[in-house]
């Protein structure tokens, strides 16, 4: 109810503010009957009735029209100060233009209708009384001070209406930089979910593809080897889609994404190696120090190194091609290098991978750096520097 009455109030200020000097202009109606002779300036009731309408109508506008509304008042005040028309009750028309103005204009505006308002009330108090400074000195100060205190409410309810409208303004830029961090976060989210995909299907692809050509090739000389082809094809493709359901589960608010397997690490290179080596690929590792703790993201960066670099090996590197991996745990850092001795520079390239760069941003989120590119005496090589120490805290590797 109350809610409904403010919103009401602030599509209609005109009736709102007509509402509250209609007591005012009965007052002034019912005054103007008891008119007589008798006050020390006389005046007709037809002048008093046009004197309290110039004063009063103007005040319906004075949200609109501030500074024009307070102006047609002091001017109406003028004029009954010239006619020697006594004080009025629309006289307090003054101090509503007085707060009005001070309230809603710029500060210089207030000061100078504080200024109006105070030369009003000292021609007011010197053509009322004509005795001494003594007798004008008591209703000055009262007319003087009741002026102050309506412009320093005013000053007060300005300076309050500016502090809630920079909270109004500051909450709404905060909730656009929040939304924009929204964005920003799940821009992020998809990229990183995007690598991920890329990394489960070409690599878990590329090892079907060529279980399958071994397969079709041993299946007549050979049943039981296209059989064990077969099988591990079985296998690949189920881990392909476990994966694929770890990270489309990430995108769908309802589901339990713990529910699914965790994050691939160091541990699980050993399988990686093994699956790669059953589709034909003979991979040797040689592991250089002690592995130590790494946090999460950090393993899951080595794997996913290791992984791309023996699926391009699969799909580039020929029917002969073998490859080393070698982890060299150093204080500090893992290095990484995976080569291999298939074509090399002469791999045809259908310019659509897009590995090596999800691998360069994998390793760049912890302030490493990747080197990819044929060796000088045929095949390929894959060095990568990922940082374990201070350098990449600094890198802000562990934000995520």
């Amino acid at each position: 109810m109350v809610r409904r009455f403010w919103d009401w109030w602030r599509r209609h200020p005109a009736l709102v503010d007509a509402a509250f000097l209609t007591p005012v202009a009965l007052l002034s109606t019912t005054q103007a009957g008891l008119i007589t002779d008798s006050r020390p300036h006389p005046v007709v009731a037809p002048l008093y009735v046009l004197l309290s309408a110039g004063s009063l109508l103007p005040m319906v506008w004075r949200r609109r029209w501030p500074r024009a509304t307070f102006a047609v008042v002091a001017l109406v005040s003028l004029a009954q100060w010239c006619l020697h028309v006594d004080l009025i009750p629309a006289n307090i028309a003054v101090l509503v233009g007085l707060y009005t103005v001070t309230a809603s204009c710029p500060p210089r505006w207030g000061m100078s209708a504080l200024a109006v308002a105070q030369l009003g009330a000292v021609m007011e108090v010197a053509q009322l009384w004509t005795g001494g400074w003594k007798d004008m000195r008591d209703p000055l100060l009262m007319f003087a001070g009741t002026n102050f205190g309506i412009w320093l409410l005013a000053v007060h309810m300005r300076t309050r209406r500016e502090y809630l409208r920079s909270v109004e303004d500051r909450a709404a830029r905060l909730e656009r930089e929040r939304e924009n961090e929204l964005r920003t976060a799940r821009a992020g989210e998809r990229a990183r979910i995007a690598r991920e995909m890329h990394d489960v299907v070409a690599h878990n692809v590329s090892v079907i593809v060529v279980q399958a050509d071994g397969a079709a090739y041993a299946l007549d000389a050979d049943p039981a080897r296209a059989r064990q082809a077969l099988a591990a094809i079985s296998e690949t493709g189920r881990t392909a889609l476990g994966e694929m359901r770890r990270l489309l589960g990430v995108l769908r608010e309802d589901d339990d994404v713990s529910a699914y397997a965790p994050q691939p690490g160091l541990a699980d290179l050993g399988d990686l190696v093994d699956q790669v080596r059953e589709a034909g690929l003979p991979v040797s590792v040689e592991v250089v120090g002690e592995r130590p703790a790494l946090p999460e993201g950090r393993q899951l960066t080595v794997y996913r190194i290791v992984q791309e670099a023996l699926t391009n090996t699969l799909k580039h590197g020929g029917p002969r091609a073998s490859a080393d991996v070698r982890l060299d745990y150093r204080p500090g850092e893992v290095r990484v290098e995976v080569r291999d001795d298939g074509r090399g520079a002469a791999a045809a390239d259908d310019g659509r991978g897009h590995g090596l760069h999800g691998m360069r941003e994998r390793v760049g989120v912890y302030g490493g750096e990747v080197r990819a590119g044929p060796r000088a005496g045929g095949g390929f090589e894959v060095v990568a520097r990922v940082p374990t120490g201070a350098a990449a805290a600094l890198s802000g590797g562990e934000a995520r």
